[in-house]
């Protein structure tokens, strides 16, 4: 057997993508990608907004949630954050690696499904 004989396994997925952060009305929103790693239930799907001044982190919020089948890898059913984006009348739009678009009002943290 030779080197050009060996596949190597692939990858079973890429990490999540860079998301650039959106300051909106003195607050900074970036996508927090590893959730579970903070004791959240899932990895993806949520934003942390900060004081764009101090930095100072101020909440959190889960935008959508993923849900996980027993019968697969769990990594593999990981759904990130793609784009958060500043929209009309402050609020902010969240995409996901799957094409959803969400509306976040930071104003009353609610969420909407486009």
């Amino acid at each position: 057997m030779t080197d050009d004989d060996f596949d190597p396994p692939a990858p079973k997925r890429t990490g999540p993508p860079e998301v650039a952060a959106v300051t909106l009305d003195g607050l900074r929103f970036e996508a927090v990608h590893w959730g579970r790693e903070r004791g959240l239930g899932q990895n993806g799907g949520y934003i942390e907004a900060f004081d764009a001044d101090s930095g100072r982190a101020l909440w959190l919020l889960q935008v959508y949630r993923v849900t996980y089948h027993d019968d697969l890898e769990e990594d593999v059913q990981d759904v990130f954050i793609e784009e958060l984006k500043a929209g009309p009348k402050g609020k902010l739009t969240v995409t996901d690696e799957n094409g959803r678009r969400f509306v976040v009002d930071p104003a009353t943290r609610s969420v909407a499904s486009r």
